[in-house]
């Protein structure tokens, strides 16, 4: 039986169309799915969209529509934009769906029964971007505006329920402590353990002044507030609280969440906290990658630099998705910021063209030209058994850097095999190989290391160029539909396989500006 991997995106905000952040966070997440699923694992993968709170409120209120409105025209640009990206989710929760209110309520209901959840007062400071209660400490630190937005904190007085959290925090900090893979990267796990050593404040849940939401289950006057609200959706997508909770009980607990380093303390610390509280396991990882900035700049709209829709998509049409996969992916270790200039998409697209998309064509128009199929080995020198060496190793280098969400290391590994096999190539001059009869058995051994690689670096590029590694294969005759990684890995392409000359894989094309 294939072993489950459950993975989950942040659910976003739909109170603006989604940008370069959300599709950085989604592509990732769609990468390492596709990975999963080629190597066995029966994998599921959620995303969707956080529709309650004060923002979309505020935003619909300024476009003069009510928050379910904004909220299903915002909604419906993430589901199209996703399809457009090729995005294989399993399924699209949001937060103002029938399941997920039901789900979210028997949980509080179960909080409330455990004396977790109790109505207090809260007076203090309010960060509307990231939905949190700053104390008043860190609020004059900041000089009273959001240390994420920088906009002002708001002033807010009005009674609430609170989730326990303080009873919580000295078990996930344990947790944490003695689980280093729990929350990575480290960097990021030491800032968690360092503030979460300072203790933790009760968790306000609750909003009497708000009525987009859903109603406390024990209270209607109230609603349930970020943070209750957005990460139950974990498990309410999965049936949690329903008539069904199989998909629940056969992917709980999550492998991977995969989220932003904005919200990493609340995913890392009152996640597991609810969790503990609800008695059930908490998730096996969470990942908190980097932020992206603008040729060097924060990226801003006014500024002129902001990558957004229009720009994402003229990228799809010109040089295809697939380029921009792979430009993401590639351009920093995965938990690092990221900066976006059009220079480094271009040197990524070329990387692309000249290495893999060469190294395809030309072994295509040789084999096929000289051989026309796959040859035996012939005889072989240090560099044939190298190149082949390197070739095996792939899959296994693969496996260990998805394993550690290395997503860099798992983008570059195939095209520096590719790179390796244009060298080889470059080595050993098969042309001139070709030219006397008495290197026939080296030239055997060249066509078919050659062929090994390309063909071995384009299946291992499929979880990161789904289309055009697809596409590559086929122009090597391989339908990889239904197969396993390991089943492409292990066949390689057998003694025979007939090979004709093929077609530019990344036709050249200079960017939309």
């Amino acid at each position: 039986m294939a072993d489950h991997y459950y993975l989950t995106t942040p659910i976003y905000y739909p109170n603006g169309e989604p940008h370069l952040g959300h599709v950085y966070t989604t592509v990732a997440a769609d990468a390492i799915a596709r990975y999963h699923r080629l190597a066995g694992d029966d994998t599921f993968l959620l995303t969707g969209t956080d529709e309650h709170g004060i923002k979309m409120v505020k935003t619909a209120a300024d476009a003069g529509i009510e928050p379910a409105a904004l909220a299903d025209r915002v909604v419906a640009v993430f589901e199209q934009v996703w399809k457009e990206l090729e995005i294989t989710h399993d399924d699209f929760i949001r937060t103002t769906q029938p399941r997920h209110k039901q789900g979210v309520q028997k949980i509080v209901e179960q909080l409330l029964a455990s004396g977790d959840i109790y109505l207090g007062g809260y007076e203090g400071w309010y960060d509307e971007g990231q939905e949190e209660f700053v104390t008043e400490t860190t609020a004059k630190d900041q000089q009273f505006k959001s240390a994420i937005s920088g906009r002002p904190l708001v002033r807010y007085k009005e009674a609430s329920y609170f989730f326990r959290l303080s009873k919580y925090a000295g078990r996930v900090l344990e947790n944490i402590k003695a689980n280093p893979e729990f929350v990575q990267p480290a960097s990021r796990r030491n800032e968690v353990i360092s503030k979460l050593e300072q203790g933790a404040e009760d968790l306000s849940i609750s909003r009497a002044t708000l009525k987009w939401g859903i109603p406390m289950p024990n209270d209607p006057q109230h609603v349930v507030y970020v943070w209750i609200d957005a990460l139950s959706n974990y498990i309410t997508a999965l049936g949690y609280g329903s008539d069904d909770d199989s998909l629940f009980r056969k992917y709980w607990p999550a492998d991977l969440h995969l989220i932003g380093k904005e919200i990493l303390w609340f995913h890392a610390v009152y996640w597991p906290a609810m969790l503990m509280s609800l008695n059930l396991p908490i998730p096996k990882r969470l990942y908190a990658h980097g932020w992206w900035t603008a040729e060097g700049k924060k990226m801003s709209k006014s500024m002129g630099n902001f990558i957004g829709l229009d720009k994402l998509r003229e990228i799809g049409k010109v040089q295809g998705y697939d380029a921009l996969r792979y430009y993401m992916l590639r351009a920093a270790p995965f938990g690092s910021d990221l900066d976006w200039t059009d220079a480094d998409f271009q040197k990524s697209f070329n990387e692309l063209a000249n290495v893999v998309g060469n190294c395809l064509n030309r072994t295509l128009n040789m084999v096929g030209k000289y051989r026309g199929a796959v040859p035996p080995l012939g005889e072989q020198d240090d560099l044939d058994r190298s190149v082949i060496a390197q070739t095996k190793r792939l899959g296994q280098l693969l496996a260990e850097a998805y394993g550690k969400i290395e997503l860099q290391q798992c983008a570059m590994l195939p095209v520096e095999l590719a790179r390796a096999a244009n060298g080889y190539i470059d080595a050993t001059a098969p042309f001139k190989l070709a030219k006397d009869p008495t290197k026939a058995s080296k030239l055997d051994t060249v066509l078919h290391v050659s062929a090994q690689a390309i063909y071995t670096a384009l299946v291992g590029l499929l979880p990161i160029l789904p289309e055009k590694a697809a596409a590559g294969l086929k122009q090597m005759g391989v339908d990889v539909a239904g197969k396993t990684l390991a089943q492409l890995l292990d066949a390689g392409l057998p003694v025979g396989h007939p090979i004709a000359p093929g077609q530019p894989l990344f036709p050249k094309a200079e960017a939309g500006k």
